[in-house]
């Protein structure tokens, strides 16, 4: 999964590194080009819920496979278009937003595995690992983009993705099993451990699917929904515009901006990797309220605090390492918001987290069009700081969740 999410994140952002090349070829604006950022994400927002179900319904072994070759077609069809085409934006827009439908799967599908391998009290390590392929694919992303686009046009960027995508499908359809007890490789006692450590509301309710109407009833749902889409739209600044504000704002080349570009996706990775050893940690020693919700909200309130020092820094160097932080922080609270919805979600963990990740990227979606639109009319500092006011109340929406109750009952969840 590790893998899975390096290489679904290399081929979302990819595009990102190559927009200005093919902006000037296909003669895009900083609002096109944004619309084109949109238009996968509004695609990926979508189906988040949808997949999250499939996943739920088939398992995620099939559906992560399927949406591996799904995305490996749709990011080489981009270098298929030309300046000439009719109607060229419109078939970007498509395009792009076909890819999102096809990238949805990932994560939903992701926590469905989680749900039924990982035992509730190391689930945010594991979390963790997952998100740090997001930190790392997109640091590999800028070096390696920047390469190819130098060398062999941007073009090369897209079918080496698209390559690298199908290699690592095939790793997962071989390796990848739904279930524990479906694995030819786990041992007795590892399987033992696991089934004894998942989380139950009753003796085999692990698997218990909930309906939607619940789902959208539930209160915690809702308020680390509305946290994930903040988070989303801070995020998204990093992903999708940080390359292009050092570049063009900063006014570094381009070899200084891929190189500074590196520095928020380590800290991404590294972010998920500690935030979900201490989430972890914590949970152990404090409970859930602690090591998930309190952790959370202060971690997306420090990445408030970078993301305002940061774009008043006068030096884009520093600027960079300030914003780099900001990321790093925003990504401590990662495996929270996975964990967390697992934990709710048990047998429909697919569907809830799906859900919670459909307004994430809305929240992204909203940045790639509002950032350029914001900076043309107000400057890149309003920018940044529209998205620290987000992120703070995102902070506060973590407080009066409590995880521990149970969304069929609305009691505290017994655990066997």
């Amino acid at each position: 999964m590790f893998l899975i999410s390096a290489v679904a994140y290399l081929d979302r952002v990819n595009i990102s590194i190559a927009g200005s090349a093919i902006a000037r070829e296909f003669h895009l604006d900083n609002v096109h080009l944004g619309w084109v950022f949109s238009s996968f994400l509004v695609g990926y927002a979508l189906f988040q819920a949808p997949g999250g179900a499939l996943a739920d319904k088939f398992g995620p072994r099939k559906i992560l496979g399927l949406g591996v070759v799904w995305w490996a077609i749709f990011t080489c069809l981009i270098t298929a278009l030309s300046a000439s085409l009719s109607g060229l934006l419109m078939v970007l827009l498509l395009v792009r937003f076909a890819l999102g439908m096809g990238e949805a799967v990932v994560y939903p599908a992701s926590n469905t595995t989680v749900s039924f391998w990982i035992p509730s009290a190391e689930r945010g390590l594991a979390n963790g690992i997952i998100f740090a392929g997001v930190g790392m694919g997109g640091a590999l992303t800028s070096p390696f983009v920047s390469y190819l686009m130098v060398n062999y046009g941007w073009r090369s960027c897209f079918w080496a993705s698209a390559g690298l995508g199908l290699v690592i499908g095939v790793v997962w359809w071989i390796v990848a099993r739904d279930k524990p007890r479906e694995h030819p490789w786990i041992s007795p006692s590892e399987l033992t451990y696991i089934e004894d450590n998942l989380p139950h509301t009753a003796k085999g309710a692990v698997g218990e699917k909930l309906p939607w109407s619940e789902i959208l009833r539930d209160a915690n749902i809702w308020a680390v929904t509305f946290s994930y889409f903040a988070y989303g739209y801070a995020a998204y600044i990093f992903i999708g515009w940080f390359f292009i504000y050092l570049n063009t704002v900063r006014h570094l080349d381009i070899k200084q901006s891929a190189i500074f570009t590196i520095l928020p996706f380590m800290a991404m990775a590294l972010g998920s990797l500690i935030g979900g050893w201490i989430s972890d940690r914590l949970t152990v020693r404090k409970g859930k309220r602690v090591g998930r919700c309190y952790f959370a909200a202060g971690a997306i309130l420090l990445c408030a605090i970078f993301i305002v020092l940061g774009s008043r820094v006068e030096s884009a160097q520093v600027a960079s390492v300030v914003l780099a932080g900001g990321a790093g922080a925003l990504y401590l609270s990662q495996s929270s918001f996975w964990s967390i919805s697992a934990d709710i979600g048990k047998g429909s963990a697919g569907s809830v987290s799906g859900f919670m990740n459909m307004m994430c990227q809305f929240g992204s979606a909203i940045t790639a069009s509002l950032t350029p639109w914001i900076a043309k009319h107000y400057g890149w500092t309003a920018s940044f700081l529209v998205a620290a006011i987000l992120c703070t109340a995102g902070a506060i929406a973590w407080l009066p969740v409590k995880p521990e109750v149970d969304v069929k009952t609305g009691r505290a969840a017994v655990t066997v």
